[in-house]
């Protein structure tokens, strides 16, 4: 059965979406970017800044949905300029430091407001099942 992720740690959404949903074991998060839980936009911060935001907000939705850092199985990069890869890397191995998840990296022609990067993730719940038993 499909549940809504909703958290007060990450931006709202801003359109027709959800911050997440789950379905069994699996959360899905919406493309994250560096929009302050407030609703600020870090517009003139660095590729490094907008994908360390973009990253607390994906992980406040999975700590909503019961998950963490851990339990992340795939992430899909988007970038606005594919030159900010290596910046964006950087940051982003902070976060994942030993066993990191499937990862993709995209240039793509535009992001919404203007990021340089948005994040989304797919991830295990764990013990989701265990209420079942």
């Amino acid at each position: 059965m499909r549940r809504i992720i909703s958290t007060d740690e990450a931006p709202a959404a801003v359109g027709a979406y959800s911050q997440g949903t789950t379905t069994g074991d699996l959360v899905f998060t919406a493309g994250q970017i560096a929009l302050t839980p407030e609703g600020d936009f870090l517009s003139e911060s660095s590729a490094a800044v907008q994908t360390e935001q973009a990253l607390e907000n994906l992980l406040a939705v999975l700590d909503a949905a019961g998950a963490g850092v851990d339990d992340v199985l795939k992430i899909t990069v988007f970038l606005a300029d594919i030159d900010d890869f290596d910046e964006m890397n950087e940051t982003y191995a902070t976060y994942f430091r030993h066993d990191p998840p499937a990862r993709s990296a995209v240039e793509v022609g535009a992001l919404p407001k203007g990021a340089a990067v948005e994040i989304e993730a797919v991830a295990v719940v764990p013990d989701a099942g265990a209420d079942d038993e």
